[in-house]
């Protein structure tokens, strides 16, 4: 089975705790792999790659992108740009709460829903911002704050779901609408 591996890189700009100068940014990557952990030692590995074996479950996804994520200094929004390739019938993307071994629910919105079975895509899949106003799920109506300790602390993922619209689901790249690549966000220091 080929692999294209997906790299999902995030940097993140925080304020200084006055809030009038912006600290040094701190750098958040999105290694895009579920259990990127050593067996023996259980420390994260050096791997940022994604291959849909890292899916939760595990398919044979060969897409792969990048999400770009910045902080405003003030804190209160989070500006995007979600990048995908060879990958077909994308309809939704999210940031979701949860480990790297655990589905999580959805939390904010990142792209559609669209129809099934939109066909191939390479390229910029969405970009805009973000606020508090559009958490969801288990976040809404909370500060932004708290989706932000959320991807320091390493317990959110970004995901990518397809569907062709024929029944049944889950019978190949293109059609995995529990989702086809993720990656999970963890600070790097």
């Amino acid at each position: 089975m080929k692999t294209l591996a997906l790299s999902l890189f995030v940097a993140v700009a925080a304020a200084a705790c006055s809030g009038s100068t912006p600290s040094t940014p701190t750098t958040f990557v999105v290694p895009l792999v579920a259990t990127s952990t050593d067996a023996n030692t259980g420390s994260p590995l050096s791997n940022t790659h994604l291959t849909g074996e890292h899916e939760n479950p595990a398919n044979a996804s060969q897409g792969q992108g990048e999400a770009i994520l910045k902080v405003s200094a003030d804190r209160l929004s989070v500006s995007y740009k979600l990048i995908a390739s060879n990958i077909d019938n994308i309809v939704q993307s999210h940031i979701h709460m949860g480990s790297p071994t655990v589905n999580g629910p959805i939390v904010v919105f990142l792209y559609g829903l669209v129809p099934s079975g939109g066909g191939r895509h390479d390229g910029v899949l969405a970009e805009g911002t973000f606020t508090a106003a559009n958490l969801i799920g288990p976040l809404q109506g909370h500060p932004l704050s708290d989706l932000l300790s959320a991807l320091e602390a390493g317990n959110t993922y970004v995901n990518v779901h397809t569907n062709d619209g024929v029944a049944p689901t889950n019978t190949g790249p293109g059609d995995f609408p529990g989702g086809e690549i993720r990656g999970q966000i963890s600070a790097k220091k």
